[in-house]
């Protein structure tokens, strides 16, 4: 139970500072929140709770290809933004995020990879 609470305090706090950096600089918190630090404590998690390394592999291998739909969404959103509020805009961000999973789920089952069975 200790190690489950540590968890999820480390992993909020790191959430928190990567919000408190943004306030001070766009850019830097854009930075700090570009990188892949939530996928680093996933694996640091799974390691330590002993997950082999095909399962850590696998956890890297897909994260790639889920990471790649989210990539439009942060090129619209400021777009958006200027055009409606702010929570319609995170809505047809998110919907687009959808849209582009399924459309990557398509085109990586040409590679091979079957990324939502």
């Amino acid at each position: 139970m200790v190690w489950l609470v540590t968890k999820y305090l480390l992993t909020a706090a790191i959430v928190v500072l990567i919000s408190e950096v943004a306030k001070r600089s766009d850019k830097f918190g854009a930075m700090v929140a570009a990188l892949p630090t939530v996928t680093i404590l996933a694996l640091i998690w799974m390691y330590i709770e002993g997950q082999g390394t095909e399962k850590l592999s696998n956890h890297a291998y897909y994260t790639f290809w889920f990471v790649v739909p989210t990539l439009p969404m942060f090129l619209l959103f400021p777009y958006l933004l200027s055009k409606y509020s702010f929570w319609l805009t995170l809505l047809i961000s998110c919907l687009i995020s959808i849209l582009c999973f399924a459309i990557i789920s398509v085109v990586a089952k040409f590679f091979g990879v079957n990324l939502l069975s």
